[in-house]
């Protein structure tokens, strides 16, 4: 029997209709959730995710605005602005959009972003709360991966899960999330030795590695959940995952697609974090 398909789009669907009830209720007591999306250079697929996150404002009625700075733009000029919009009530918000050209450091941009408004819970400040069990935002992917798990009714609580890929972006986040799950957690990467005898001990699997076709079907157990985050553009133009789909959803209970699954679940998730941040910069503002 071939694997239930986890339809991200579907799931990422109910729960933008789910905040913009949420977002109609704030806006009655005059909170206007608002995000600021920087894009520095023009690397052609941050555009792309750059626009997929400007439309989402749109569609949910969350004030947006996109900085297109160019290639040139000094370490200094970006930090400028960074702190300009740390300072501004309307901005709930700030994205800098990854990667930076090189002239820039990443790690002083995401320092420098307030920590209350880091909505991609990358600053140090965030990263630590999430590793001891007290984040209030919570990194997109991971928490877009934790609702397709939950959403669809799949236990997580002393089931094995492996990860394989140690960005900080997905796969250490998702580890601690799993942890804070009760979880069994295995960490893998690309460079771990015999990776299909780690894999093969998954009850759930997350792969974020972005290497095409890499978890086959001798790699995973029968019933395995898989969660697809690799995005790997094909030199036909297709766009694929880190598993080998058609054949790995012969012996998986269920699994994402790519595209389709992990990726607008991502967005929704930003979404989430953007009305949460609101709320709570409002209530701070009440009580200063």
């Amino acid at each position: 029997m071939s694997a239930k398909i986890l339809d991200g789009k579907k799931l990422a669907s109910e729960i933008k209709e789910e905040l913009k009830i949420e977002i109609a209720q704030l806006k009655k007591t005059g909170i206007a959730p608002g995000l600021v999306v920087i894009l520095v250079g023009d690397d052609p697929a941050s555009k792309i995710y750059v626009d997929n996150k400007k439309k989402a404002c749109e569609e949910m009625e969350i004030n947006s605005q996109v900085f297109e700075m160019p290639e040139c733009t000094t370490e200094e000029e970006l930090l400028k602005l960074i702190q300009k919009l740390n300072a501004d009530e309307k901005t709930h918000g700030i994205l800098v959009q990854l990667p930076l050209p090189k002239h820039i450091d990443e790690g002083k941009i995401i320092e420098s972003i307030d920590p209350k408004k880091d909505v991609d819970c990358f600053h140090p400040e965030n990263v630590g709360k999430l590793s001891i069990g007290i984040g209030k935002l919570l990194p997109c992917t991971p928490a877009g991966i934790m609702e397709i798990l939950k959403r669809n009714n799949i236990e997580i609580s002393g089931r094995e899960c492996v990860v394989a890929g140690k960005s900080n972006i997905v796969g250490k986040p998702m580890a601690m999330m799993f942890l804070e799950e009760n979880a069994t957690v295995i960490v893998a990467h690309i460079k771990t030795e015999n990776l299909g005898e780690i894999t093969k001990r998954a009850d759930i699997l997350v792969t974020a590695v972005g290497k095409a076709g890499l978890i086959k079907k001798d790699m995973i157990k029968k019933g395995v959940v898989v969660v697809d985050v690799g995005m790997n553009r094909l030199s036909n133009g297709k766009l694929v995952g880190d598993a080998d789909f058609e054949n790995v959803k012969e012996i998986a209970s269920a699994i994402t697609p790519v595209p389709g699954g992990v990726g607008p679940m991502t967005v929704a998730m930003l979404m989430k974090n953007t009305v949460e941040t609101a709320k709570r910069l409002y209530k701070n503002n009440l009580n200063d």
